[in-house]
């Protein structure tokens, strides 16, 4: 197939394949733009109805238009094949990053938040994704979560529901038939598996547990064969004490909710999930609570450092004070604070104020330079990295919202925020 024109799209690379279709890198030699291919299965076209409500429902995707969903551009016919051409997504597949081992709390908060918010919008347009799993998710080059394949499970069924073609093995990249994982049975709600209507609460269910993969590393089910998945799925015993320990109470329940096996008891709105999310703490603020609970005097006379600059800061240490409930005659005198960035940052020669605490004290947001370019980096008083905070790219004058809960900061002219946890940016005003 590389090299071959469907229609105006050349075939550049191979992606992946699966029960749903293969999908191919491709050159679109009009708007000169790469995009991906997906193209249904042969015995697709031997089914006019099936195919007239697949029509329908990628024309409702096609309308779905959110930073943390990968946009369905069409659905063409070329060469007798009907082909999806959809956004690529250039990145990294979850599943992959999965693979490597557990995710640290810090960066699942944002990712998770990310698909959320995805959810969110698909669920308010009355779409369900019914197929959510960490291979339909992808982690841009830039640090924004991609959700794929909105909706095309249910597009796909036939007018009974025949839910096999769910059933079939997801096939990514190189991946070969034999020892794939029957992925897609493993993210199935078990209302889904007894073959019952679902709704959104499907979507909930799958969420939780792509966020256990996310935290532990490994399948919550596993198998050989579809039976086996599905009987791990419909029987199993989720115990939440396999979590890591540093796992926070508010994203531990907030799993348990999400993997309720009777629907009726499971959260009800995945926006519940997002604002649990942002509400979330860090790996890095428990730490902070750690050290605040077990060595105050010590946490009194805290020093944190940055690059070689050193910061004669009384005010910050009088607030750090009080936030902390430290020896206020202790930090009457003024305190030498620090804070270091990776070789390839450097504090930013632009924007003020270049560093501002969280209200809470436990972490503070840096303009910065990394790579020739400006942004807004994170750095936790018990952590010693400051990460980018993604989408915050040529920002400057950053700013809390009064709870905490967004980072704002001024970009190109615009008012931007995002949420503290991570997330998607947004534009809420103009400062011209």
């Amino acid at each position: 197939m590389i090299g071959r024109h469907l229609s105006h799209y050349r075939i550049t690379a191979a992606l992946g394949a699966g029960g749903m279709g293969e999908v191919w890198r491709a050159e679109d030699t009009k708007l000169g733009r790469e995009v991906a291919l997906k193209l249904l299965p042969e015995d697709f076209a031997d089914e006019p109805d099936r195919h007239v409500r697949f029509e329908h429902e990628a024309k409702v995707l096609a309308g779905l238009n959110h930073p943390n969903i990968a946009t369905l551009f069409g659905l063409e016919h070329a060469d007798g094949k009907h082909v999806l051409v959809m956004e690529l997504v250039k990145g990294e597949g979850l599943d992959e990053v999965i693979a490597r081992g557990p995710i640290s709390i810090e960066e699942v908060i944002p990712i998770a938040l990310q698909i959320a918010e995805a959810l969110e919008a698909a669920h308010e347009a009355g779409i369900v994704h019914r197929d959510l799993k960490p291979a339909n998710i992808m982690l841009s080059e830039n640090g924004t979560v991609k959700v794929l394949d909105f909706g095309l499970a249910k597009a796909w069924e036939t007018e009974g529901g025949d839910s096999s073609l769910s059933l079939s093995p997801t096939m990514t990249r190189n991946a070969t038939l034999e020892g794939v994982i029957l992925g897609t049975a493993a993210y199935m709600s078990p209302e889904q598996a007894r073959g019952k209507k679902v709704d959104r609460r499907a979507d909930i269910w799958a969420f939780g547990v792509v966020l256990w993969e996310m935290l532990t590393g490994s399948k919550l089910f596993g198998g050989e064969t579809v039976s086996d998945v599905m009987a791990g799925v419909l029987r199993a015993e989720i115990d939440l004490q396999e979590l890591p320990s540093t796992t926070p109470t508010a994203l531990r329940q907030l799993v348990r909710r999400c993997l309720e096996r009777q629907p009726r008891n499971r959260l009800r709105d995945i926006g519940d999930a997002r604002i649990a999310l942002e509400e979330t703490p860090g790996e890095g603020e428990l730490l902070e609570e750690t050290a605040i609970s077990t060595t105050p005097i010590r946490r009194s006379r805290a020093t944190v450092t940055w690059l070689a600059a050193m910061i004669v800061v009384g005010a910050i240490a009088a607030v750090l004070g009080n936030v902390l409930g430290t020896n206020r005659e202790v930090l009457n005198e003024p305190r030498r604070l620090s804070i270091q960035l990776s070789p390839e940052q450097q504090l930013s020669t632009t924007g003020s104020p270049l560093l501002v605490f969280h209200p809470d004290g436990r972490s503070l947001v840096i303009t910065g330079e990394s790579g020739g370019r400006q942004a807004l980096f994170r750095r936790f008083l018990g952590i010693t990295e400051a990460k980018p905070i993604a989408g915050t790219e040529d920002g400057q004058s950053a700013f809390f919202s009064p709870g905490g809960r967004w980072i704002g900061f001024s970009s190109h002219g615009r008012l931007m925020k995002v949420p503290t946890a991570g997330g998607t940016p947004f534009i809420f005003g103009d400062n011209q």
